[in-house]
Order: C-alpha cells, then structure tokens, then sequence
C-alpha cells in the first residue's frame, strides 16, 4: 500500500526526478544525482530514494550502482485500477485524527491522476460552500507542497487532519473553511504540513 505521503524532501527529489531525468544520458547513480541536487550526503541521499523506491515512484537498475529510473505511468495505472488505499476519515471542520485503514475503494480514472492518490471519508460541515459534504469520499494526490488556493489535507501540530483551503504567507499558513459560520485558522509554517490536495470527489446518495 502507499503511504499517505512523502516528505517535502522526497517530493522535492521526487520532483526533480520527473523533470529533469531525461537530461541524464543514462540512468543516474546516487553520485550523479548528488551533483546535479548540489547535496554533499550520499548517504542521506540513498534513504530518501529508498524510500521512494519503497513508495512504488522509481524503481533501481539492478542496483542503485546502476542507477534509477521512475517507474512507468502504466505500472502504477495498473496497482491503481485495484483500487485505491481508504486512510479513514477527515475533518471538514476542526481537526480530527485520519485513522489508518487497510481497505481499499475503487475510484474511476477521472477523479484521480497519474501519481499516486488516496480516498479520505469527510467529517463535518466546513467545506459545504465548496459542495464537500459530510460523508463524500475524497480523492488526495500525495503532495508534500501545494499552491494558494488549492483544497489540500493538512496536518496540524503533527497530530490533526483537516481539508481546508490553503493560503500561505511570510510566517504564516492559513487554513480557510467553506462555511460561512466558521473562521480561518491561522498557523506558524512549522506547524503544518502538507499531505495532498483534492484531486477528485465521490457521494452516495441513499
């Protein structure tokens, strides 16, 4: 199963990779992607892409001697079309705990991307201005970073899940509901960090 989501250091790896790999006259080794990211750890480095390595995204040749390479789009639609993880519930209001959940649900091509995603169960009333409604399904692409504006899965304090809208500025993160009878929540950066934005929605109607 994928994890929820990647550190801001592995996304950022992760992102370097996706952009620049075909720069690379062959697969690059752990010293070639330490050049070229200007990182003076090896080490630190090769826990970073094992860990992407451990998350499905790229994938050794043979061995990291040999270099790596992404894993291709096609693989990853193939683990998806089985279903995606289902982590628990959400907040749509104040912060609550997402509870691990080992089950998975099956989410239709178009309300998910090509990355690796995750299904949310929403809790609460914050987000009905928006249409997210208590009990809708969402689904999260794992993001560790994500742009003002965008519905994003925050964790607070490292201990509470929340959907909210997001809004950053110098020295401050800001958290915006949906629902006009509640107020925005004002953090330091520190105190929150970003697990995924909102790719796509799912509702039963009884």
């Amino acid at each position: 199963m994928v994890p929820p989501s990647l550190t801001r250091r592995q996304q950022e790896i992760f992102d370097y990779l996706r952009e620049h790999l075909d720069d690379f006259p062959h697969p690059p080794t752990l010293d070639e992607l330490c050049d070229a990211l200007g990182l003076s750890s090896r080490g630190s480095l090769h826990k970073q892409i094992q860990a992407l390595i451990e998350a499905g995204l790229v994938e050794p040749m043979n061995n990291l001697r040999r270099g790596i390479r992404l894993v291709e789009e096609d693989d990853i639609t193939v683990a998806e079309d089985e279903g995606l993880p289902l982590y628990g519930y959400i907040a749509a209001g104040r912060p609550i705990e997402a509870i691990r959940n080992p089950e998975t649900i099956a989410v239709p091509p178009q309300l998910r991307t090509p990355n690796p995603c995750y299904v949310l169960e929403v809790r609460g009333d914050s987000m009905i201005d928006e249409g997210i409604l208590d009990g809708d399904w969402v689904v999260i692409e794992h993001r560790a970073q994500a742009r003002n504006g965008e519905i994003v899965v925050a964790l607070v304090d490292g201990e509470e899940v929340t959907l909210k809208r997001l809004e950053q500025r110098a020295g401050e993160v800001i958290l915006h509901p949906a629902n006009e009878r509640l107020q925005p929540m004002h953090f330091r950066p520190d105190q929150v960090q970003i697990q995924g934005v909102l790719v796509g929605q799912m509702r039963r109607y009884h």
